[in-house]
């Protein structure tokens, strides 16, 4: 198996970094490099960019926008995206509801949705996890029941990733309470300005606003917006969490995150030079590349095999990228901490009225001050997607055979 990239390969990921470096405003693009919080506005310049350019849903079929690119190609874009700070497209409208309906729904729906999806016409938020249905998600208990030719939603929703912007939600609900749990489940989309649909807060540990519970209260959903067949939303929920997983692993983010690390870790002075000097802390470095390098070739052995997927399902085996990726991006992300040190706190406490109303500047340098809330934000990554405890099980049954 040859996993070196051709010329013709090489060419395309020049092409695709001089776009990234020429046409993504720098200032967004650092925010990711320094770790520090996109905006909406942010996230939206950026994938509007990517779709004047036909670029934002190069995973999809070239019949909805896709680029027709090979899996090599596809994986150098996400490579050069996340080595060059570029926010990726809505990952909610680009390669977890968009593929579904593409793979599940009717004509009309994907007519009516799909484009707005690819422009950010429309912003999509996830609707599966629950409190007590998080990695157990077949669990759930929000219910539609069908009332002619309506469904009427009842539940709660949590951990909803910046529904504070969505437009519309992708949900999950159960259709049959008494079929075995995995059976009675579908797959329901409508707009969050529905009635009967409230948003609130959930402030994370690194300070931020990035997810939300959603409570349904009785609201209306035609029955037109059930995607795929009745009670069958589980085989939409893998495949649509086959694809999240494998974009989990995200090794272009880790690439750049260390080479910040090595970066910074030359202005640190430690042992009469820089922290760089420190043979143990090099040796922790080494060893994150290492895992790092030893993560991209099993993707790229993915890639390979890819090529003769006809079946359009997700591969079980990226489990294994998304249990590992995780993480590396933890491991990454405690070495960030490390460099930082006491430079990573998020105020100074000089003045504690000032502190309380996080008004404060930060501690130390400005590079230092997004070091812990990453390093809090990034606890997540080994829960959602399928929490990697999850993914073992997934790894003995399906790729074992235990």
């Amino acid at each position: 198996m040859d996993l070196r990239f051709s010329p013709e390969e090489n060419a395309f990921r020049q092409e695709v970094r001089t776009f990234f470096q020429n046409e993504i405003p720098l200032e967004i693009r650092s925010k990711l490099i320094e770790g520090r919080k996109l905006t909406k506005a942010d996230m939206v310049t950026s994938q509007k960019t990517l779709h004047r350019k036909g670029w934002a849903v190069y995973n999809w079929p070239k019949e909805w926008g896709g680029c027709d690119w090979t899996p090599v190609q596809q994986y150098i874009f996400l490579e050069e995206m996340q080595l060059n700070g570029v926010p990726p497209p809505v990952a909610f409208n680009t390669s977890m509801n968009g593929p579904v309906i593409i793979q599940f729904g009717t004509d009309a729906q994907k007519k009516k949705f799909l484009p707005r999806m690819a422009s950010l016409d429309d912003w999509w938020c996830q609707g599966f996890s629950e409190p007590g249905a998080g990695s157990d998600l077949a669990s759930l208990k929000t219910t539609a029941v069908r009332q002619g030719d309506h469904y009427i939603v009842n539940g709660q929703k949590t951990w909803t990733t910046l529904a504070q912007h969505a437009d519309w939600i992708f949900c999950l609900v159960r259709t049959d309470p008494n079929a075995k749990k995995q059976l009675g489940i579908s797959y329901i989309v409508f707009p969050m300005t529905s009635p009967g649909v409230t948003r609130r807060p959930i402030q994370l540990i690194d300070g931020g606003h990035e997810v939300n519970e959603i409570f349904f209260d009785d609201v209306k959903v035609p029955v037109e917006n059930l995607i795929g067949e009745e009670n069958r939303g589980w085989d939409c929920a893998k495949f649509l969490l086959g694809n999240e997983r494998f974009g989990i692993a995200r090794v272009g983010v880790s690439k750049m995150r260390v080479a910040r690390i090595k970066q910074l870790a030359k202005m640190v002075p430690s042992y009469g030079g820089s922290l760089m000097d420190d043979p143990q802390f090099a040796e922790k470095v080494a060893a994150a590349e290492v895992e790092l390098k030893a993560l991209e070739m099993t993707q790229m052995r993915f890639l390979a095999a890819e090529r003769g997927n006809k079946s359009g399902k997700p591969n079980p085996a990226t489990s294994m990228l998304k249990l590992k990726g995780s993480e590396i991006q933890q491991t990454v992300t405690e070495l960030l901490m490390e460099v930082a040190g006491p430079l990573a706190m998020p105020f100074a406490n000089d003045d504690e009225d000032e502190m309380m109303g996080h008004n404060a500047p930060p501690a130390g340098a400005e590079w230092a001050a997004p070091a812990a809330p990453t390093y809090f934000n990034y606890r997540k990554v080994s829960i959602y997607g399928g929490s990697n405890e999850i993914q073992r099980n997934i790894l003995a049954k399906a790729v074992l055979g235990f």
